[in-house]
């Protein structure tokens, strides 16, 4: 009996499909390996970091236009419109004299100007300082040419129980003596009419903010001429 055998083409043929079938097997096994949300090879990765940003709603503030600010009378009683009741001196305290002095004979003067709400100070034909100030409400303030007759440490004020720090008087009106001074400071330590400069505040005097009436009070001396105009 002969023995069989097997055309060279088909035995080519089994390997190959062989190799085939194993490369179809992994293949669908890989797929589904990848694929499987149990095996966790496909999720998709949710990000940690924060916003940078987050967004918050603010009410938006309201605000109303308003004129020019009055200043707040001293709160006892109403008085006449002149600076101070009642000057109480320190050792440096000189009598006034009521007309400007006559005998001054340095370089140096004052000029106030209502209208800017301004002091201007000379030495000569210089302006060695420019401030703003602020002088009587309802034209409480006089005009005219008047010296410095006086210098006070700290003058006060008795019919309102304030202080007024770097008194320079400049004119009397009756009894009671106008002058140059800081803002006032009230019984209880508080400074008066603070924020209110470059407005018509006092009952006369003419008003600087605390340094610039000290610079005045160490630069000026007794019978510097001051004049007031508007």
């Amino acid at each position: 009996m002969s023995k069989e055998t097997v055309p060279p083409r088909r035995k080519f043929l089994y390997p190959v499909l062989i190799i085939l079938l194993i490369c179809a097997v992994v293949a669908v096994a890989a797929w589904t390996a990848t694929s499987s949300p149990a095996l966790g090879f496909n999720v998709t990765a949710t990000p940690t970091h924060s916003n940078p940003f987050a967004l918050v709603e603010l009410i938006k503030p309201t605000y109303t236009a308003t004129s020019t600010p009055t200043p707040t009378a001293i709160p006892t009683n109403t008085p006449e419109p002149t600076a101070i009741a009642e000057i109480i001196g320190g050792d440096t305290y000189q009598n006034p004299d009521q007309s400007p002095a006559q005998t001054y004979t340095g370089n140096k003067y004052i000029l106030v100007d209502i209208s800017e709400q301004h002091m201007y100070v000379y030495e000569g034909d210089t302006v060695v300082y420019s401030w703003v100030s602020s002088t009587g409400m309802n034209n409480a303030t006089r005009v005219g040419l008047f010296s410095v007759l006086d210098k006070i440490p700290s003058a006060y004020g008795a019919t309102w129980n304030i202080w007024m720090p770097n008194w320079l008087g400049i004119y009397y009106s009756g009894h009671l003596e106008n002058g140059i001074h800081a803002l006032p400071i009230l019984s209880n330590g508080a400074t008066l009419w603070e924020g209110y400069l470059g407005v018509p505040i006092s009952y006369g005097c003419v008003v600087l903010g605390t340094y610039e009436s000290q610079v005045l009070y160490d630069w000026a001396e007794i019978g510097v001429p001051v004049e007031i105009q508007r």
